[in-house]
């Protein structure tokens, strides 16, 4: 590592680091492709760091582990933001995929595609979709959990969080599904409702201005308010708080800045669709006090931090491996009909996605070629 840069960086405190390391891994993947939205990552850091590090469980070793955590990137153009953190967990993306953000062949698409990148709980795109599916997923964990798990012996226990955006919480899609998990009392569904204030072309007092707070209570959610989202202490107090809350579902409303950082575009919806820029970028950099060489700058100290995944996650799913090998032994024919119906049914349903997103991009590339000849 360059000695400058070493000696720089260990004047800055390990959150601040590790923060900064996903908004320019984010920066310089949107800028390198041309293309993408590097305000969502740059302002959601803070708060999709604490989750990640502190809170969310997984095994970046097996995502596929069953009792793993569920983490949804509602507002799927951020998705850099995403394949940040799962290359630096440790999933197996790695930061030359980074470095192929949206390119042909890559597993880092514009908009993150399941059964095609690893970690990636589901395809995410347009808006209100991830919600929806959200509170799907929390459903099934509800459902599974009353169904198998015993007194003494409880095998499914596990969160469902989602990020999302004015764009979702605009969408009727996302009113009907949040409606139905309130009545649900869907306690292990969290939103962390990233609440910036811009969309894609303009702020969203033009076309945006209801309470979503005081819309959420009305469907029987527990809600909070995080004024500063980059509080870490108050992004960790609000989501125990969510956590300790059965009956209900929870929205933690945190006030963000689209593009935090950037001198001429923070809070600007010039930031929310198009590359920083060349200039911007580097003003970003000297802003934030970060190296602006070399670029998908990585440090040491927070590569390793990150990585601290990895022995959590071989833990805890240790741990439930035992649970589960006990529960087989209490229960042989409740453990028998759970891997059927948990593990192979979701296996066949894996496999199809992935069959049905193969036979779209063969379409896509022959109306191309068709096109192009």
């Amino acid at each position: 590592m360059n000695k400058n840069i070493s000696e720089k960086s260990s004047s800055v405190d390990l959150d601040t680091l590790s923060i900064n390391t996903i908004r320019f891994l984010s920066v310089d993947a949107v800028q390198k492709a041309n293309s993408g939205h590097p305000g969502l990552p740059m302002g959601a850091a803070a708060f999709a760091y604490v989750l990640w590090t502190r809170f969310l469980k997984h095994n970046p070793k097996n995502p596929r582990w069953f009792d793993r955590d569920r983490f949804i990137l509602s507002a799927g153009h951020g998705s850099m933001l995403l394949y940040s953190l799962l290359y630096l967990t440790g999933y197996d993306v790695s930061l030359e995929q980074i470095k192929q953000f949206r390119q042909w062949d890559s597993i880092t698409p514009g908009h993150p595609e399941y059964g095609l990148t690893p970690g990636v709980a589901l395809t995410t795109g347009p808006l209100g979709q991830g919600c929806g599916d959200a509170v799907g997923m929390a459903m099934a964990e509800a459902f599974l959990a009353a169904r198998y798990n015993r007194l003494g012996h409880t095998i499914i226990d596990h969160f469902t969080y989602a990020l999302v955006s004015d764009g979702d919480l605009m969408e009727g899609v996302s009113a009907e599904a949040a409606s139905l998990a309130g009545h649900l009392q869907l306690g292990k569904l969290i939103y962390l409702y990233d609440d910036n204030h811009v969309t894609l072309s303009a702020a969203t007092d033009l076309t945006f201005t209801e309470d979503v707070k005081k819309r959420f209570n009305a469907y029987a959610w527990h809600t909070q308010t995080v004024e500063d989202g980059n509080n870490l202490k108050a992004i960790d107090r609000a989501i125990k708080s969510a956590q300790r809350v059965k009956d209900r579902p929870s929205l933690i409303l945190i006030h963000t800045h689209l593009g935090y950082g950037s001198p001429d575009k923070q809070d600007s919806y010039t930031a929310h669709g198009e590359p920083l820029g060349v200039d911007e970028v580097k003003k970003t950099k000297e802003n934030l006090g970060w190296p602006l060489e070399p670029t998908f700058y990585v440090p040491d100290e927070a590569l390793a931090h990150f990585r601290d995944a990895l022995v959590k996650g071989k833990k805890a799913e240790a741990q439930w491996d035992e649970r589960f090998s006990a529960y087989a032994q209490a229960y042989p024919e409740l453990h028998r009909n759970c891997i059927k119906r948990c593990w192979r049914n979701c296996q066949k349903a894996g496999m199809q996605i992935f069959r049905n997103f193969l036979l779209i991009q063969r379409a896509l590339l022959l109306a191309w070629l068709r096109e192009k000849l």
